[in-house]
């Protein structure tokens, strides 16, 4: 079992999905866990709930468009902890545009909530990860920042960036005892692709083209999330790790 204990990490977008798969882990794992949300908020309380008599734990919500209030969550989450060791920048949209239909506004708003957020909460942190000589930066991608995803072109436009974000900040940062890895996952069942899964035929067709025969559920993401977060990654630094049971084999 990785045994986190006395570790504090913030995860973005902790009230669902992967995010929320996330939260359980680590708090199971010993880790004092902050996590930020936006609207599911009777979500984030349950959580909150469930693990406070386990470690300490703590939600906050956030409109993480506004490099202001990012910041500021950041420099609150370090006066109520003490510290962040570890980030997991999770927090992410996805939607569907034609690229000669798309508007600026939506291409815009899906690189600032997917790739600026990202920045934003990684410039937050590095201070005092540096200060502290350790860290553990995680990156929630997509097989789609690889190989592009047709009629997702700003969703895979904000992950490829988040990715060589990623491999950049390693080397920039590695001196001081703090790795950057992403986690890359491919389809997942989540509130994100409920909608499209709903289409039972094509989440079939989803299911049948992954050599594994199954959709991950957000637990099949968390789990590796943990581990590059452990001692047992240490050496393990600019790292795209992909996560979709065989079906994009690319890395």
């Amino acid at each position: 079992m990785i045994n986190l204990k006395n570790k504090i990490v913030l995860i973005t977008g902790g009230s669902s999905g992967i995010g929320k798969a996330c939260v359980k882990l680590f708090s199971q794992a010993g880790a004092e866990v902050a996590f930020t949300f936006n609207k599911r908020e009777n979500e984030a309380k349950k959580l909150v709930s469930e693990f406070s008599d386990i470690v300490k734990i703590k939600s906050y919500r956030i409109d993480i468009s506004s490099q202001y209030k990012i910041l500021a969550i950041v420099d609150k989450v370090i006066k109520d902890f003490g510290r962040i060791d570890i980030l997991v920048n999770n927090a992410g949209i996805w939607k569907f545009g034609e690229a000669d239909k798309m508007s600026l506004s939506d291409w815009n708003e899906m690189i600032k909530i997917n790739l600026n957020s990202t920045f934003i909460f990684t410039k937050g942190v590095i201070p005092s990860m540096k200060k502290n000589k350790f860290g553990r930066i995680i990156n929630i991608t997509s097989t789609a920042g690889q190989r592009g995803e047709a009629f997702h072109s700003h969703y895979a436009a904000s992950k490829g960036g988040v990715i060589s974000f990623t491999k950049s900040l390693a080397v920039e940062v590695g001196k001081f005892n703090i790795t950057v890895n992403s986690v890359a996952p491919g389809w997942v069942e989540t509130e994100l692709t409920e909608e499209t899964f709903a289409n039972k035929k094509f989440k079939e067709k989803v299911k049948n083209d992954i050599p594994l025969r199954r959709i991950a559920m957000p637990e099949d993401i968390a789990g590796p999330v943990l581990f590059l977060s452990s001692d047992l990654a240490r050496h393990i630094n600019g790292e795209i790790l992909n996560v979709n049971g065989g079906s994009v084999l690319c890395g």
